[in-house]
C-alpha cells in the first residue's frame, strides 16, 4: 500500500538530476576466514542473493500518478527482483587499490532508477592481496549517513564464528519489524521541511534563543561556525557534471587522539584540521587559494534522546553547523586552535536550541547553497560555505559477516552543484578511513589529497611535540 513521502526525501528525490545523484555509498572490505575454498566469492554472493525475507526499507520505490494527485509515494515493488540489486564483479587485473577506487568511482556515477527500490550492492573479487570488497549504494531519501553506518552493525557480529547472517537488505529474525512500521521523518541535513519552517515557523522555533541572533549576527560577519552567511568563492563551488571520483584512506585513531590530548582538542577538531591543511596544499598546488579562509559544512547528528529518526530503518536526522578552515594560516598548530574556537563557538550555540530551532537555523544557512543552483546564479552569489565535511561514527570492535573479516569501510557521499567536493570520515575498530568523493571533472587529482592528509597528520604530531 502507498505510503506519502515526507517533504525532505521528496526535496532529495526531486532535486536529483544526471550531474547530481542523490545517493550515498559504502566500500567495505572482508578478509575471507581461513580455509575459504576458491568458489568463496560465489558462495558469498549466492548468500546475498538467498534472503528469506526482504526488510520493508529495501522493498519500496518512489511513485505519483494522477491517483496520488501528482504528489510523490512509497510504493512497494510487486516485481522485485534482487538479482537487479545485487550483482558480482571482478576487478581487472593488477586488482590493486587503485582499480578497486576506479570501479567504485564509476558505479557512484550512476543514478538509481525509480521504477525499483533505490539500492544496489556490488561484490567485487579480484583484489591481488585476496581481500573481498563490496560497494553499495542507497538514496539519501531512503538513510542519511547515520542510518546507513547502523545498518550495516545491525547485520554484523562480534562473533568470528557466527553464520547464517543475513546481509543488510535481510531481516533479523530476532528483529523483525512490526506490521505496518516505519520510521520516517522530516529531519535532513538539506532540510526541504526546514526551510518551509523557516518561512512560517512554529511557536517553538519562534521562540528562538539569543544565542541565535548573537550567531546569525557573527555569520553575516564570517566569524562562526553555527551559521555562514559568506564564503570566499572557490573552484568548488561551480555547477558539476556527472561523473565522479572516488579516494579513500584510514589513520589510526590513536595517532588523532593523542594529537588532541597534546593540544587540548578534539579528534573532530584534528579531523578538521587535517582536511584543512590538506585542502590548503592542494589549492595552493593549483593556485586556487582564496584570501579568506575555506568555510565546511559540517552535519550534526540531533540528540538521540530528542530524536529518534536516524535508526536502522532509515531515515534522516541532521541539523548543519559551519566551521572556518583558517585555510589563511601557514602554520598546522595555529589553524588547528582556530578551528577548535569555530567548532566550540558552533557547539554552544546548538546547546540552548532544541532540534526544530536547530533545523530552522540550518535552513538559513542552507537557503543560498539550495536556491543558488536552483536559480542558476553561481558566481554572482557568494556561496555559504564551500565543501561539506562529515564524521560519522562506526563499530569500535572487529565485526564479522559470517566468518568474514569487516577490515576497512569507507564511506562515498554526494557532491552538488556548487559543491563539487564532499569528505566524510566514519570510525570503526581504531581506524578513521576518509572517503573523499569529488566531480571527475570539476576536482581534479583528487587522489592527492589523500597524500595531503597523510602529511598534515605528521605537521599536527610535529606541532604538538609528539
Amino acid at each position: 500500500m502507498p505510503t506519502p513521502i515526507d517533504p525532505t526525501s521528496a526535496g532529495f528525490l526531486l532535486a536529483e538530476n544526471r550531474n547530481m545523484p542523490m545517493h550515498v555509498g559504502g566500500l567495505q572490505l572482508f578478509k575471507k576466514p581461513e580455509g575459504a575454498g576458491r568458489n568463496y566469492v560465489r558462495e558469498m554472493y549466492e548468500a546475498m542473493l538467498d534472503v528469506e525475507e526482504i526488510s520493508p526499507l529495501f522493498l519500496k520505490h518512489p511513485y505519483r500518478s494522477v491517483r496520488t494527485g501528482a504528489q510523490l509515494v512509497w510504493k512497494p515493488d510487486e516485481q522485485f527482483d534482487i538479482e537487479h540489486h545485487v550483482r558480482h564483479s571482478a576487478l581487472p587485473r593488477p586488482g590493486r587499490v587503485r582499480e578497486l577506487l576506479e570501479l567504485c568511482s564509476r558505479l557512484h556515477s550512476t543514478r538509481l532508477a525509480w521504477e525499483r527500490p533505490l539500492w544496489e550492492a556490488t561484490l567485487i573479487e579480484g583484489l591481488r592481496d585476496g581481500r573481498v570488497a563490496m560497494y553499495t549504494k542507497t538514496h539519501h531519501a531512503l538513510v542519511d549517513g547515520v542510518s546507513a553506518m547502523r545498518l550495516l552493525a545491525s547485520t554484523l557480529s562480534t562473533d568470528p564464528d557466527e553464520r547464517d547472517m543475513p546481509p543488510p537488505w535481510g531481516v533479523l529474525p530476532t528483529r523483525r519489524p512490526k506490521a505496518g512500521s516505519d520510521s520516517r521523518g522530516g529531519l535532513s541535513e538539506v532540510p526541504l521541511s526546514a526551510l518551509r519552517g523557516a518561512l512560517g515557523i512554529t511557536a517553538e522555533a519562534a521562540g528562538m534563543p539569543g544565542a541565535l541572533v548573537k550567531t546569525i549576527r557573527k555569520g553575516l560577519k564570517n566569524e562562526t561556525s553555527a551559521l555562514s552567511l559568506y564564503a570566499p568563492r572557490t573552484m568548488f563551488n561551480q555547477d558539476i557534471t556527472g561523473s565522479r571520483r572516488f579516494a579513500a584512506q584510514d589513520w589510526p585513531i590513536e595517532r588523532l587522539r593523542a594529537i588532541g590530548k597534546a593540544t587540548g582538542t578534539t579528534i573532530n577538531d584534528v579531523v578538521m584540521a587535517m582536511c584543512s591543511g590538506a585542502m590548503r596544499t592542494y589549492l595552493i598546488e593549483l593556485g586556487e587559494l582564496p584570501d579568506k579562509p575555506l568555510v565546511a559544512m559540517v552535519p550534526v547528528g540531533l540528540n538521540a534522546k530528542q530524536s529518534q529518526i536516524a535508526s536502522a530503518e532509515g531515515g534522516n536526522a541532521v541539523g548543519a553547523v559551519m566551521v572556518q578552515l583558517a585555510t589563511d594560516q601557514d602554520d598546522p598548530a595555529r589553524r588547528l586552535g582556530a578551528i577548535h574556537k569555530s567548532m566550540k563557538d558552533g557547539k554552544e550555540a546548538l546547546s540552548s536550541m532544541t532540534p526544530v530551532q536547530i533545523l530552522a537555523m540550518s535552513a538559513i544557512g542552507q537557503a543560498p547553497a539550495i536556491l543558488t543552483p536552483m536559480l542558476r546564479m553561481q558566481g554572482i552569489v557568494r556561496p555559504p560555505y564551500n565543501l561539506i565535511i562529515s564524521n560519522v561514527p562506526g563499530p569500535r570492535s572487529t565485526h564479522y559477516w559470517n566468518g568474514a573479516q569487516l577490515v576497512g569501510t569507507y564511506p562515498l557521499s554526494i557532491p552538488i552543484n556548487g559543491m563539487a567536493l564532499n569528505i566524510t570520515c566514519s570510525s570503526y575498530d581504531g581506524n578513521m578511513a576518509f572517503g573523499l568523493t569529488g566531480c571527475r571533472r570539476t576536482v581534479p587529482h583528487l587522489q592527492r589529497l589523500l597524500t595531503y592528509l597523510d602529511d598534515e597528520v605528521a605537521a599536527l604530531e610535529k606541532a604538538a611535540g609528539l
